[in-house]
């Protein structure tokens, strides 16, 4: 890490070191947050909810969780792998603190959804317009495609049952988006 800018350090990546990051892809969710301006937008809409000696901030807070769900986290408490790896993303909030945020956030209700959503529109106005003519709307359509695929992992765990081609594994979902040529 060479200096912090903004919500997340900037990181440099170099060939033939020996330090090893284990959640190296959120690089590219931060660098994509970072680029799109997103961070910066939610911090300034989540200002009010910023108390007046707080350390973390709220929006670097709610896209810490973002992150982690991205990086494949199920609950709050999942922010801590990315906490384990602070040169990438920065000072992470502990999990009490991350918990009293939501809790203030949805005490707020449509205030906070309302200041979150103006965040995400600015961010998103901002990239489609840096896309100008390239834009994934600029066609008038966008196709995205749910589909999801098998992948086998044999289990012997007590009442496993086989999927339905009979066999285990997981069936994980993605998502693909085409906006043509």
């Amino acid at each position: 890490m060479k200096k912090s800018i903004g919500s997340y350090p900037r990181v440099r990546i170099e060939g033939g070191g020996r330090a090893v990051v284990s959640q190296a892809g959120g690089v590219l969710l931060v660098e994509t947050v970072r680029k799109a301006g997103l961070d910066t937008a939610i911090s300034a809409a989540l200002r009010p909810w910023r108390k007046p000696r707080a350390v973390h901030d709220p929006g670097k807070v709610l896209l810490d969780v973002a992150l982690a769900v991205a990086a494949g986290g199920d609950c709050l408490a999942d922010v801590g792998m990315l906490r384990a790896e602070r040169a990438v993303f920065g000072p992470v909030a502990s999990d009490p603190t991350v918990s009293r945020l939501l809790d203030t956030l949805a005490a707020s209700g449509e205030k906070a959804l309302g200041a979150i959503r103006a965040a995400r529109a600015e961010a998103r106005a901002r990239v489609w317009k840096v896309a100008g003519t390239r834009a994934p709307d600029a066609g008038g359509s966008v196709t995205v495609d749910l589909d999801g695929v098998l992948v086998l992992a044999h289990s012997d765990k007590e009442d496993a049952a086989p999927t339905w081609k009979r066999s285990y594994g997981h069936h994980p979902l993605m998502g693909f988006v085409d906006h043509g040529p």
